[in-house]
């Protein structure tokens, strides 16, 4: 595992190494600002799921957010940034955890930057696990957590704050979750090469 502030780029060399040994690109967004437009759609359903699930346990509006209709208010303390940041690091460390191998391995990078975090393997990875790999976060995060911290009577402001901002922060994994279900065959595997994806049938 390698820790880094920028994202790993394409090397051509090895896609056209990947190419010739029968490896198939991912039809994907060639960059992070196409995919977070596209998948803005997905960032709202994505959202309105958690807030579903929070609404089983508790009550859950607007105003509890500092949004009325006639204003808007919201206090950004230290607290609630050092949170939001934790919230981020958390988001990435479970796409890592179900990395096969990931401490050892050579070809997994890790970071955070302005933009937030990624986590990148150009290991060779289970279509099935990489699946989970991909939509762990949002899962774990935005679905399993308020079902558990709702039985425990915890979901406070703050607390539905941050699953929700997860859950929207998770449509570009839910996008690429669509987009691998859609193209890779059921035995596949796959692999990165920086940010671009690439499968290979068994």
């Amino acid at each position: 595992m390698k820790i880094q502030y920028k994202l790993p780029k394409p090397d051509y060399n090895l896609h056209v190494e990947l190419v010739k040994n029968g490896w198939t690109p991912l039809r994907e967004p060639k960059n992070l600002a196409v995919a977070i437009l596209l998948s803005i759609p997905l960032m709202v359903i994505a959202a309105l799921i958690s807030i579903g699930i929070i609404n089983i346990f508790s009550t859950i509006s607007f105003e509890e957010f500092g949004l009325t209709p006639d204003s808007f208010s919201i206090t950004i303390n230290l607290s609630i940034i050092f949170l939001i940041i934790l919230i981020i690091v958390l988001h990435e460390l479970l796409h890592l955890v179900f990395i096969p191998n990931f401490f050892s391995s050579k070809k997994t990078f890790v970071g955070l930057n302005l933009l937030g975090g990624f986590v990148i393997s150009e290991d060779e990875i289970a279509g099935s696990r990489y699946i989970l790999i991909t939509i762990a976060p949002f899962i774990i995060i935005s679905v399993i957590l308020p079902v558990i911290l709702g039985i425990f009577g915890l979901l406070s402001s703050t607390v539905k704050l941050l699953i929700i901002l997860n859950a929207m922060a998770s449509s570009v994994d839910v996008l690429n979750l669509l987009l691998i279900v859609k193209q890779v065959p059921k035995n596949a595997i796959l692999r990165n090469n920086g940010p671009r994806t690439y499968w290979k049938s068994k």
